[in-house]
């Protein structure tokens, strides 16, 4: 096998991104229209604040119909500690963080700027098409198991 994919090569660039001052409503007419269940939201100088998700807007729900929504600004709804990775993270850590989280996406930063977005989507596609040329794909999954032991893997 090669070097080991990264964040770097399996990431997705192009995104819709909201701000924190956006309306709420806004907000999830992008996620609809773009057919995504969240989107990162960045400040002016792109510096990633959290996530706005379908949970979220559960929660823009519920505070509407209990607390009259004493704001409809994103900032006040988005995951604030969603789990955020570097462009050096490998594939099978990443595999990892979504095995053990609930999240559907991770942002991927260099020096706390939003550079891409991994889903659990992009990691099964990377790993489907890291195995598809390979005659004996039960050899391929077996190499894995020797690049680490669980005892080392960097997430427990």
């Amino acid at each position: 096998m090669n070097a080991p994919l990264l964040a770097r090569d399996i990431m997705v660039t192009q995104l819709v991104t909201l701000s924190p001052e956006m309306d709420v409503y806004d907000a999830i007419g992008l996620l609809l229209r773009h057919r995504i269940s969240g989107a990162p939201v960045l400040d002016d100088d792109r510096t990633y604040l959290g996530v706005f998700s379908e949970k979220c807007c559960m929660g823009v729900l519920v505070e509407a119909a209990y607390d009259g929504l004493p704001s409809t600004r994103v900032g006040e709804f988005m995951q604030c500690d969603s789990i955020a990775i570097d462009e050096e993270t490998d594939l099978l850590t990443i595999a990892q963080i979504f095995q053990r989280s609930g999240n559907r996406r991770l942002a991927v930063l260099r020096d706390g700027k939003l550079v891409g977005q991994i889903s659990r989507r992009d990691v099964l596609r990377a790993t489907h098409e890291l195995l598809a040329p390979r005659p004996n794909r039960e050899a391929a999954l077996l190499y894995l198991s020797g690049i680490i032991s669980r005892e080392e893997a960097p997430i427990a």
